[in-house]
């Protein structure tokens, strides 16, 4: 069962739940929404904007989450929904579709899943699925195929290309250097890896726990006595272990900047916390790196705009910040710092630029 709250900017909020609310529950959503309760109305016949059906957003995640701490109970899904009016707004079709009627099959999803497919030419599939598996590992899954005597599944050849991906493995850091002929004794990771073992200095862990640890400073901690049951708060002294990541977040971002963004600030909160006993989050920063955003382009040396296979520089300056920063606000981690780099190069027929947008999402706890 849906049914609609209505605010004073033409704001709809559709709530699917088990059961139809008491008069309780409707009083508790309305000061929740700021909202009024639509009585009886079953469906509203006007075009909105709003959520893909098939994608729950963290809004409603959250939304719901809330509920149930004020004892509503039954509640799938909260989703809000604008009015949209055509050749005046805007949408991201990736993240977002029209309505063109809101009612109680709007949160019906009749998807199936696709029929496993066996690949027999695993080289023809990578390069039609742009898979860009290389050619040991496209021997290793044909040899692997012929040991199991059956062909691998779509899902399986996909897998693995993701899991061996040189963002999971990182093939060229650990790869052998060969420079003039001559073996390298360190790879490109072991001599990154070598500066934190010669100048050990206040490092407490790196490179193990997926997050860095340093020596910090002496704290003064205000507290419960005993976090387990009702007891006195106290201050007592401990030395703390700060907290150090950065995580990139490159292709999301240019592809879809908001969410790509924020699952990179995502990412690196979610290694700090699984760090050591659990690691605190406290602060956040981000990198950019597009090409020119012309903005006010007024600068002789900056040449015409073309078209971006994704989205404008500008659009992911402004989408991939606030991405950033709304992930980092749900955590309680506020996005205090950071930098953006521009660039393009554009003589002697080579075109160079941040094409595939750079995002380094990093923090501190």
């Amino acid at each position: 069962m849906v049914f609609f709250f209505k605010d004073n900017q033409n704001l709809i909020f559709a709530v699917h739940s088990n059961s139809a609310p008491s008069q309780i529950d409707i009083t508790k959503l309305e000061w929740l929404f700021n909202a009024t309760y639509m009585n009886g109305v079953k469906k509203i016949e006007k075009t909105f904007l709003g959520p893909r059906k098939s994608m729950v957003t963290p809004w409603s995640t959250n939304a719901v989450e809330i509920t149930q701490n004020m004892i509503i109970n039954g509640i799938k899904r909260i989703e809000s929904y604008t009015r949209f009016e055509k050749n005046k707004d805007e949408y991201d079709p990736m993240l977002n579709e029209l309505y063109y009627e809101l009612n109680q099959s709007m949160f019906k999803i009749s998807l199936t899943p696709a029929p496993i497919k066996d690949v027999s030419d695993i080289s023809s599939y990578s390069n039609t699925e742009g898979l860009a598996l290389n050619e040991d590992e496209i021997s290793y899954l044909e040899k692997l195929s012929k040991k199991l005597n059956r062909k691998l599944t779509d899902s399986e050849v996909f897998g693995f290309s993701q899991v061996n991906s040189e963002h999971c493995r990182h093939k060229i850091f650990n790869g052998t250097f060969f420079i003039d002929g001559k073996k390298k004794k360190y790879s490109l990771f072991q001599m990154i890896k070598k500066t934190s073992k010669l100048n050990k200095n206040e490092i407490v862990s790196a490179y193990k726990d997926n997050v860095a640890f340093i020596r910090g400073p002496e704290l003064e901690q205000f507290s419960p006595k005993n976090p387990a049951h009702p007891s006195f708060f106290e201050k007592r002294k401990f030395k703390s272990v700060v907290s150090l990541k950065a995580e990139t977040h490159n292709f999301p971002t240019t592809v879809e900047p908001f969410n790509g963004a924020a699952t990179g600030s995502g990412g690196e909160i979610r290694d700090r916390l699984a760090g050591g006993k659990g690691s605190v989050p406290l602060a956040g920063t981000a990198v950019y790196m597009t090409p020119y955003p012309r903005i006010g382009n007024n600068k002789k040396w900056i040449g015409k705009e073309r078209n971006w296979l994704y989205q404008s520089p500008t659009d992911i300056l402004i989408k991939a910040s606030n991405g950033a920063s709304d992930f980092g606000n749900k955590f309680g981690q506020p996005l205090i710092a950071g930098s953006v780099l521009t660039f393009e190069y554009d003589s002697d027929n080579i075109k160079l630029g941040y094409d595939k947008v750079i995002m380094l999402a990093g923090g501190i706890g």
